[in-house]
């Protein structure tokens, strides 16, 4: 005959006072000291000997969660287990969400089309959820999800979709492993299309850029401002580079010395590391944000969260304050523009700055260098038509 269950109530638990044990049944009792003291027990037989496991004090745990522990003893008893010696054996480290991605990224390359598309795996999942990387796998919210998916969902929607799918994926991966229980927090239908804007079927357009002419004026306005987002949107127009390039440098990456700072693959869309040369301007500012901390493993421009890089926010939230209608990634668009209207520099040299692919496999094949000396002089250049008015440098040229 099974034994009878829930025997006490939580009138009774709160009354109670006689020392000694008082049992609710299925082996769960209330034991009261003779001193007092209130705890709740389970007991059980193992290899012919009556083991007692504390559940915790009646003060602290209630008669209901009492017997939910209670009840998980019994079902470790069931399987052949000793609850005792399940509890003192160590669980297994749960992996953080970075952790958890490059071993997904890892086991899964063999399915991947090529390197490419494995880089912009993991540059996806570095720069987009940063905020992610370092939080316990089993500990990510949906609102840890929508944290990093928000910023971006509407102004860069095909690559918020593809994270999504991506930290879904990190994430199934990790309950398969057995890290994680419940529903995945980026699960989209039934769960996110809730919360989020159905994105276009396809998203077309220019960034909107601002007139090269007015740059310089741009660069005078921000050098006035005292902010770490103003350093870092002003290093980004400088190198040319993408938000994410320059919101996820690390000091590892900058050579002061011979004034490089060297992007790797896996941060770089094209998914192939990028040498950037740093015009005198560039190195400023990196001596200026240097006071906020230069450890190898830092992050060149800061968040105020300690070991937390500045928001793609920052430099965005910065123009509209400003009552600039232009887009960050526009700036890219500027320096082009000055490239092929204002500067003499070949169209090869500029398309190098920008990292992108010019021309078709075979010229790439014998084009084995990145023109790093001569898209040093074209970055000088540029640097000295933004911080100068313009009707001053139109003669700038390339230096040969």
């Amino acid at each position: 005959m099974a034994r009878a269950l829930h025997k006490l109530n939580a009138r009774t638990v709160a009354t109670l006072r006689k020392p000694g044990r008082h049992g609710d049944g299925g082996g769960l009792y209330l034991s009261i000291s003779k001193d007092g003291r209130r705890r709740w027990v389970f007991l059980y037989n193992a290899n012919g000997k009556l083991r007692e496991m504390g559940l915790g004090s009646a003060q602290e745990v209630s008669l209901a969660e009492a017997r939910g522990k209670a009840a998980s003893a019994r079902k470790l008893r069931t399987e052949g287990f000793d609850p005792l010696t399940e509890r003192q054996r160590p669980k297994a480290v749960v992996p953080t969400f970075g952790e958890a991605a490059e071993r997904f990224v890892t086991e899964m390359e063999p399915q991947f089309r090529n390197a490419k598309h494995v880089a912009q795996w993991r540059m996806t999942l570095n720069r987009y959820a940063a905020a992610l990387v370092n939080k316990p796998v089993d500990t990510i919210t949906t609102e840890d999800v929508l944290a990093v998916l928000r910023p971006i969902w509407l102004e860069k929607n095909e690559t918020a979709s593809r994270l999504r799918g991506r930290i879904e994926r990190v994430l199934d991966a990790a309950k398969a492993q057995g890290y994680r229980t419940g529903e995945n927090p980026a699960r989209w239908r039934g769960h996110l299309d809730h919360l989020l804007p159905r994105r276009q079927r396809l998203q077309r357009g220019h960034h909107a850029a601002m007139p090269v002419v007015e740059v310089p004026e741009f660069i005078a306005k921000l050098q006035a401002r005292d902010a770490v987002g103003a350093r870092a949107l002003e290093f980004l127009i400088l190198t040319a580079a993408r938000s994410g390039e320059v919101l996820g440098a690390k000091w590892a990456e900058i050579d002061l010395a011979e004034k490089i700072w060297t992007v790797p693959a896996s941060r770089m869309k094209a998914g192939r590391e990028h040498r950037v040369p740093l015009s005198d301007r560039a190195i400023a500012i990196l001596s200026e944000v240097a006071s906020l901390g230069d450890e190898p493993n830092g992050y060149v421009f800061p968040s105020a969260k300690r070991g937390q890089p500045l928001s793609m926010m920052a430099m965005h939230m910065l123009l509209r304050r400003m009552k600039d209608d232009v887009t960050v990634h526009g700036f890219r668009s500027s320096f082009r523009d000055w490239c092929g209207e204002i500067s003499s520099f070949p169209r090869e040299v500029a398309e190098a700055a920008l990292a992108h692919v010019v021309g078709d496999a075979t010229e790439r094949a014998y084009r084995r260098g990145d023109a790093l000396e001569k898209r040093r002089s074209l970055m000088e250049a540029w640097a000295q038509y933004c911080e100068h008015d313009t009707a001053t440098i139109t003669s700038l040229h390339a230096a040969g």
